[in-house]
């Protein structure tokens, strides 16, 4: 990085900044000194987007209600002398159901980083800790309630009842969790409020590159608003940013006069170890966070560990894992769910399949040559939504052909029955595929399966084959046919190198949301 670190003495003016930006921030006063002050009391405040602690403050009074809420559960829902047992007095129990057990979980919640900014509103580190909590709060109970126990077996509070609550407690928990982040994500949608800013360093490149990742999901709340460039280059190629690009100058001083709350360093200028370092040094006491976008990109959390030897932070990436115990799971989970299903939707799939025969005479199911595991060929099943002609009309609406890569895809296609189109649209056309599925062909969450016509399986996307194709999958959750041959094969890749049963029972709760919106189903 071509800049100077040296950290402002004075605060950049209010007026170099638009008044929406600077009453959404607390602006304190920019420490003269650099790096960490000599004691705590002389460290200036941090700053904090102003969002943040009212955000905060929701999730501390809602964890408290639900902890709450998990003892009034229980207390309706069993008899209140089993309930009571154990205490001398009743004002004991509501002292300990209603102002103990909420005071456990909200400081054992805090023990364990629930309220952490970093981890709110985005991934699932906010519920693993949640989680991480729950045993806690199970361990401090049992060893309050079964320690100092009252009496002989069988007296005293039930252990089902205090299992009960903790469960209890936990869900309420995930669930208002869940719905606050939801909030989050409508408020972030409408505008840039509940956002942090974000000051893109490095060459022209990497930083449009990290532009284009983070802004494809504003779910996350940052926002770049300005790029500072580690080399100089003339100004009609720095007019191809969408934001305003910047060289030369302090990123300290570039920063507050941003009012920025994050530096990302992407690429190659996190590989200059000493001016991160001191661009680290600068920055502490700020409240600025400091974040390196490495080069090595579509990789899921749980394959990334950070080795540090002698101070060197190593970016240990593991193999991914399409065996063990939990890929056994994934292969029973296939098989129960597809003969349930099968089972219990028999009698819908009855009157689909007359009613494609009564519209358009002709078999109720088309059944195509598709790629599977390991580049094995099998047969799909799906309902028949077009034409018994379809296939000799094709090579007459090439032209009009809306995708590109390998898919073939018109949003109108004539070939398409009207009983096809409400198929299609609802994604029933897709519930045969249980077929293949019971049989072990597909799974039900995967890569989705190509026609064996379409062309060869070479470099990249012949890595799909290393795991069933599925009903669903990440494409489906992120846009179907609305995504562009590239963005689909790069969502496949993804899901192959990051899988786990954690994201397969993921992209199957998002399915559920993506069919009811019939988002890009056509």
């Amino acid at each position: 990085m071509t800049t100077s670190l040296k950290h402002p003495t004075t605060v950049p003016k209010r007026s170099n900044v638009p008044d929406y930006v600077a009453d959404r921030y607390e602006l304190p006063p920019v420490p003269k000194t650099n790096g960490v002050a000599r004691n705590a009391f002389a460290r200036g405040t941090a700053r904090r987007a102003r969002w943040h602690r009212p955000y905060i403050l929701c999730l501390v009074i809602g964890d408290l209600l639900c902890a709450a809420a998990a003892s009034w559960t229980a207390i309706t829902q069993f008899e209140s002398n089993r309930v009571t047992s154990g205490f001398d007095r009743e004002i004991q129990f509501q002292l300990v159901a209603y102002a103990f057990m909420p005071l456990i979980w909200l400081l054992l919640l805090w023990a364990n980083g629930a309220y952490d900014r970093r981890v709110i509103g985005l991934g699932t580190d906010e519920f693993k800790r949640v989680f991480r909590s729950t045993i806690a709060v199970a361990a401090t109970v049992s060893f309050f309630a079964f320690g100092f126990q009252k009496g002989g077996p069988g007296e005293g509070l039930s252990r089902g009842i205090v299992a009960f609550v903790i469960i209890a407690a936990m869900t309420y928990i995930f669930g208002m969790r869940l719905l606050a982040r939801r909030a989050l994500y409508v408020v972030r949608r409408r505008g840039r409020l509940a956002t942090y800013r974000m000051l893109l360093v490095g060459s022209l490149p990497e930083t449009l590159f990290v532009y284009k990742v983070v802004s494809r999901n504003p779910k996350a709340g940052l926002v770049p608003v300005a790029i500072h460039l580690s080399e100089h280059l003339p100004a009609s190629r720095r007019a191809q940013a969408p934001v305003p690009v910047h060289y030369g100058r302090n990123l300290v001083d570039l920063v507050h006069e941003l009012r920025a709350d994050t530096i990302a360093v992407c690429g190659s200028a996190g590989g200059e170890p000493d001016e991160l370092r001191r661009l680290a040094w600068q920055l502490e006491g700020t409240g600025i966070d400091l974040v390196v976008a490495p080069q090595l990109t579509d990789i899921a959390g749980p394959r990334v560990h950070i080795r540090p030897i002698e101070g060197l932070p190593l970016l240990h990436v593991e193999e991914p894992k399409l065996s063990g115990m939990a890929w056994l799971a994934k292969n029973l989970l296939d098989r129960v769910a597809a003969f349930l299903g099968l089972l219990l939707l028999a009698p819908l799939l009855l009157v689909i399949s007359l009613a494609i025969s009564i519209t358009d005479r002709g078999p109720a199911f088309f059944r195509q040559l598709r790629v599977g595991h390991e580049g094995r060929v099998f047969k799909v099943w799906k309902f028949r939504t077009m034409y018994t002609d379809a296939e000799e009309r094709k090579s007459k609406l090439e032209a009009q052909n809306e995708g590109d890569g390998m898919l073939f895809k018109i949003r109108d296609d004539p070939r398409v029955t009207p009983v096809g189109r409400f198929l299609r649209a609802s994604s029933i056309d897709e519930l045969p595929q249980l077929i293949n599925v019971l049989k072990g062909e597909m799974s039900l969450v995967g890569p989705r399966p190509l026609p064996a016509d379409d062309g060869d399986y070479l470099g990249d996307v012949r890595r799909r084959l290393l795991v069933r194709p599925g009903m669903t999958g990440l494409w489906q959750v992120s846009g179907r046919s609305d995504l562009s041959w590239d963005e689909a094969v790069r969502l496949d890749l993804y899901y192959v190198d990051n899988w786990s049963l954690a994201y397969d029972l993921s992209i199957l709760w998002r399915t559920v949301g993506v069919v009811l919106r019939r988002k890009g189903a056509y």
